[in-house]
């Protein structure tokens, strides 16, 4: 059995398909997109079930790549039943893709989430007119307390029935969905969805349009205009039977001060400036004391074993890969997206997003745009793929060149663990200043030069709530799960591979051949132009790479202040990792890929070597 989510962005759709499905989840594309799907199974009753999470979507009618996939899900028959998540304390305007949905006759249960707080703005829900009229188990459900979540796959395994409904359309729609029903034997969904300009007959595609642009010259309406207003009315109409306003909470309204210039821009920067902080200093503190265990209890004890001189340069490398990988790595890591997972959840980023499309518009993006560069302080890979929610390709190809630019939680862990601890937490932030700068400076360039249409900013102010601790964490490992699973194992094959060539003299020669030129240039030593490259493969593992070939995990006793700020800043604009190189092709193609890529690689080591010159 497999069955589909489909709802609204925002409705806790997603959080209810983890609970459903746990941590066995996979993310592949639908085939001919470039839109990932999350798939999973729960097992009921000794039996198999598939759910997929489709993306969120408002309307079934537009033309975006979300839309024409949840579209071509349903017409297809691709689920044996229909699970419609919607979020009841915004009932009206969830319910008009609900009814779309249940347009289709397929399977269907309702889901009512956020009943929790529906109940604390003082709303009573009826289940009941969504249930009679359309005929499907409607379910109040609280995802984020997991409230009646176990009621969901039983009632999806029970729903045979097709959902009936029909809403009442104007009289001349009514006329034209059973003229081509009778001229093509068409079903009325059929019918309905070809005045929408949808469908694979191209007879009955042409007879559509010629009585859709009669009835546009009636009413001086089109008919999709017309036929959205109706579904709207009759949302409106059911929306009105289902909810009933019990009490009206009194309740803050910080919306009025959260979004206001003042003081909602310096509310903004103080969020971020202290995020950075927290990790900045928390950060240092708890990698001071995981650096010293290891030194303590692991590299003292095993350099005291005395054994042979390859498997002591071997067992060294592992050793001092994972000292930098636990470290170095992950109390920036950790702390960074534990901070992300809560003004994600707290409902905060759309604030911060209204708060930026002024600044967005300058460097030709909305304000939408700050979801992309918010998502690239944790990691720029995410904050690519989230370029898609841009309406033109000119938005998403400066939004790909600045996002690129952001420093990602990987680059955070170069300017906290190099220039935090051992230059100073100054030096650290004028770091985000040069690379904030040059963030501006590429923007207004581009806006400029870059040609195509500027959109403005449509989008849905999710509600202020209260963190679940358990749902930040639960989001937070997921997202370290991946430095963990997968930086990890590439740190320590690669301290392997660097500990073995430099046995074997070879990192010696290569070091020999580039520091006369890095010297020159940047006044860097050889070994930090190895620890550049495999600041590729992650961009960490340049700070880590240079623990490794510096011999130690205190770079201040090897390398000066100078040195150590250069590397930085280097390495913090230097080439995206390969990740995101691997999704920049996939997303705005190789041409703009390789671009970026010489863009980066140009920017630091000019600005690299400008520091070296006004600073030594």
């Amino acid at each position: 059995m497999r069955f589909a989510l489909v709802g609204n962005p925002s409705v806790g759709k997603s959080l209810i398909f983890n609970q459903l499905t746990g941590l066995g989840v996979e993310v592949s594309n639908y085939p001919g997109t470039t839109i990932e799907l999350h798939r999973g199974n729960t097992c009921f009753k000794r039996e198999i079930v598939e759910l997929v999470d489709l993306p969120g979507i408002y309307s079934l009618d537009g033309n975006s790549e979300e839309e024409s996939l949840v579209r071509g899900f349903l017409e297809e028959g691709e689920t044996d039943a229909v699970i419609v998540v919607a979020n009841v304390t915004r009932l009206e305007r969830n319910l008009y893709l609900l009814l779309q949905v249940a347009e289709y006759g397929l399977p269907m249960v309702v889901v009512l989430n956020m009943a929790d707080e529906a109940a604390e703005q003082g709303l009573e829900i009826d289940p009941g007119p969504i249930r009679d009229l359309l005929g499907v188990e409607v379910i109040l459900t609280a995802a984020s307390q997991g409230k009646n979540i176990d009621r969901i796959i039983p009632a999806a395994l029970a729903a045979s029935r097709p959902s009936k409904v029909e809403i009442p359309y104007d009289h001349h729609v009514e006329a034209a969905i059973r003229s081509l029903g009778k001229m093509f034997e068409a079903d009325r969904t059929e019918s309905l969805r070809a005045l929408l300009g949808f469908g694979e007959n191209p007879e009955l595609l042409e007879a559509a349009r010629t009585i859709a642009d009669e009835i546009e010259s009636r009413h001086r309406m089109t008919a999709a205009q017309i036929i959205a207003a109706n579904r709207h009315n009759f949302a409106h109409q059911i929306a009105d039977l289902t909810l009933k306003e019990e009490v009206v909470l009194p309740r803050s309204d910080l919306d009025r001060i959260l979004t206001r210039a003042f003081p909602g821009i310096p509310i903004l920067i103080g969020i971020l400036v202290g995020m950075l902080l927290v990790v900045f200093i928390a950060g240092s503190f708890l990698e001071e004391l995981i650096v010293d265990f290891f030194d303590l209890f692991a590299l003292g004890p095993f350099l005291a074993l005395g054994l042979p001189p390859l498997a002591e340069a071997l067992g060294t490398s592992i050793l001092l890969a994972l000292q930098a990988g636990f470290g170095i790595a992950f109390p920036y890591v950790l702390l960074f997206y534990i901070i992300i997972s809560i003004l994600e959840d707290s409902g905060y980023m759309t604030r911060a997003a209204f708060l930026a499309d002024n600044a967005m518009h300058r460097v030709g993006m909305h304000g939408g745009a700050v979801i992309p560069f918010t998502l690239a302080f944790g990691c720029n890979v995410p904050a690519i793929m989230s370029i898609r929610l841009l309406h033109s390709r000119r938005e998403r190809i400066i939004a790909s060149f600045l996002v690129t630019m952001v420093p990602c939680s990987a680059r955070t862990v170069i300017i906290a663990g190099i220039v935090a601890s051992f230059v100073g937490i100054a030096a650290a932030f004028s770091v985000y200043g040069i690379v904030l700068l040059l963030i501006l400076a590429t923007g207004l360039v581009l806006s400029r030069v870059m040609p195509g249409e500027r959109f403005g900013m449509i989008m849905e102010m999710v509600p202020l709530r209260r963190p679940d601790p358990r749902l930040v964490v639960k989001k937070a490992w997921t997202r370290l799960s991946e430095f963990l699973f997968i930086a990890m194992p590439l740190l320590l094959a690669g301290s392997v591979v660097l500990g073995l060539l430099q046995f074997f003299g070879i990192m010696a020669i290569f070091e020999g051949l580039v520091e006369p030129i890095t010297m020159a240039l940047l006044g860097l030593p050889g070994y930090a132009a190895t620890a550049l490259i495999f600041g590729i493969l992650r961009k960490e593992m340049a700070f880590e790479t240079l623990a490794i070939l510096a011999g130690t995990a205190d770079l201040g006793v090897v390398l000066s202040s100078l040195q150590l700020y250069v590397f930085a800043v280097v390495t913090v604009l230097f080439v995206p990792c390969l990740a995101t190189i691997t999704v920049l092709l996939r997303e705005v193609g190789s041409r703009i890929t390789l671009a970026i890529t010489l863009y980066t690689v140009a920017l630091g080591l000019i600005v690299g070597a400008i520091l070296f010159r006004l600073l030594s």
